[in-house]
């Protein structure tokens, strides 16, 4: 007896969490760009209420929020090339478990290093 196709390569495995990650990272990215664009708008309106937004980013929060949606950037741009590549060349479905992990080793030392740089900064006080 032959075992039933569960119907997609990826249930559950590294291309399903790619695809779960992907999509979160992109729902992040859309909403940064929506309050960005709106509180970026608030200086033709009112330049005081504009400063006042600004000067609010300017805490530790900020800089772990900050912080995410850098890790949220690289990956989704990290995991679009992986797609691209998996999509594109002809043996992309048979390595997309490594490519999946070779975009995780990537991510992660871009993430550190940044959060590394940007954190120290942010909570030195540092320019």
């Amino acid at each position: 007896m032959s075992k039933a196709s569960s119907g997609t390569l990826y249930r559950g495995r590294e291309g399903m969490w790619s695809w779960v990650g992907h999509r979160v990272t992109g729902v992040v990215i859309f909403f940064f760009l929506l309050v960005h664009v709106l509180d970026t708008a608030l200086v033709r309106v009112s330049p005081g209420a504009y400063d006042a937004v600004i000067e609010a980013y300017k805490n530790p929060l900020m800089a772990i929020g900050e912080f995410a949606l850098v890790a949220a950037i690289l990956f989704h741009a990290f995991n679009g090339l992986r797609l691209i590549l998996v999509d594109f060349l002809k043996q992309g479905p048979k390595i997309q478990k490594a490519l999946f992990w070779t975009v995780m080793v990537v991510w992660v030392v871009f993430v550190v290093a940044f959060g590394a740089r940007h954190l120290t900064l942010a909570f030195t006080g540092g320019n």
